[in-house]
C-alpha cells in the first residue's frame, strides 16, 4: 500500500491535468494545428487508453526517482524525462505546435511538482 496508493494518486492527478489541459485548454489548438499539417488528430479512444499508461508510468519513475533524492531533485528529473523528452520526440515528428510551450511549460511544471509531491506526501518513512 505504501508504494501502491501514492503511485494511484499520482497517477490520478497527472490523468485529470492531461485531461483539462488537453481536451478542455488546448483541444482546438491540437486539431487546428494538425489540420494545418493535413493530418486528423489522433483522438480515438486507444489514444486516451495510451496516455493513461503513459500516467501510470511516469508516476511510477517518479516513484522510483522519489527513493533517491529530494522532492526538488524529483520534481526537476521527473519533469525533464517526462515532459521535454515527449517534446523533443514530438518536435523531431514535427507535430509539436511550439507556441503551446508557452502555456503548457509552466502547466507541466506544475503537473510534475505536485505529482512528485503526492509521492512524497504518501510514500516517504
Amino acid at each position: 500500500m505504501k508504494v501502491i496508493l501514492p503511485v494511484f494518486l499520482s497517477t490520478v492527478w497527472i490523468s485529470v491535468s492531461e485531461f483539462i489541459r488537453n481536451e478542455f485548454l488546448f483541444k482546438s489548438y491540437w486539431v487546428s494545428h494538425y489540420e494545418q499539417m493535413g493530418l486528423k488528430f489522433p483522438d480515438a479512444p486507444v489514444n486516451g487508453a495510451m496516455w493513461g499508461v503513459w500516467a501510470v508510468i511516469f508516476s511510477a519513475i517518479i516513484y522510483y526517482i522519489s527513493k533517491k533524492h529530494t522532492l526538488t531533485e524529483t520534481f526537476i528529473l521527473s519533469w525533464v524525462l517526462g515532459f521535454v523528452l515527449m517534446w523533443i520526440v514530438i518536435g523531431n515528428l514535427g507535430v509539436l505546435p511550439f507556441g503551446l510551450l508557452f502555456a503548457a511549460v509552466p502547466l507541466s511544471l506544475l503537473e510534475a511538482y505536485v505529482a512528485a509531491f503526492i509521492i512524497f506526501k504518501l510514500a516517504k518513512k
